[in-house]
């Protein structure tokens, strides 16, 4: 995880039931510049970057559903909640499921937990559109190749 350039999936550990599931691994940072303002003595992930963190596990799991020939966008997010402090060196798991696809929209619902414990919650919405460059696509495959995303939710020609 690197919290500063907003990489918050460090491992994808499962996906499947045809890219309907995913669960991922991610583990906060000793250090990082986040932690200076929030708070100096109390270092906390903050939520906005907990929800971030579902919303690109959630992210994931709809683009390798799609064999990456769309990106999607949050559009939404509904009852989210935060159930406990998320500290420096904490290792998260994160999954999400598929709620609903189609007519240009999805909703998931995604979930993170520390040591089996509920950290938080969310409804997510997502936008699906065409990449709008081809050399946002090739990051965004070559991020999904660096978190261990399996080849066969991956383009034919990666």
């Amino acid at each position: 995880m690197h919290l500063e350039y907003f990489q918050m999936v460090d491992r994808i550990t499962q996906i499947g039931d045809g890219a309907k599931t995913i669960a991922v691994s991610s583990t906060v940072p000793d250090e990082s510049p986040v932690f200076e303002g929030h708070f100096p003595t109390m270092p906390l992930v903050p939520g906005v970057l907990l929800i971030e963190t579902m919303a690109q596990t959630s992210g994931f799991m709809l683009m390798a559903g799609m064999k990456f020939d769309s990106m999607v966008f949050l559009a939404g997010v509904k009852a989210a909640k935060m159930r406990t402090f998320v500290e420096p060196g904490m290792v998260l798991d994160v999954t999400a499921e598929l709620v609903h696809d189609g007519s240009g929209f999805a909703m998931t619902k995604a979930k993170i937990a520390s040591a089996g414990k509920p950290v938080c919650d969310a409804n997510l919405t997502f936008k699906t559109l065409p990449f709008p460059e081809t050399d946002l696509k090739a990051l965004i495959l070559n991020r999904a190749k660096d978190v261990g995303m399996p080849a066969d939710y991956l383009p034919e020609a990666v």
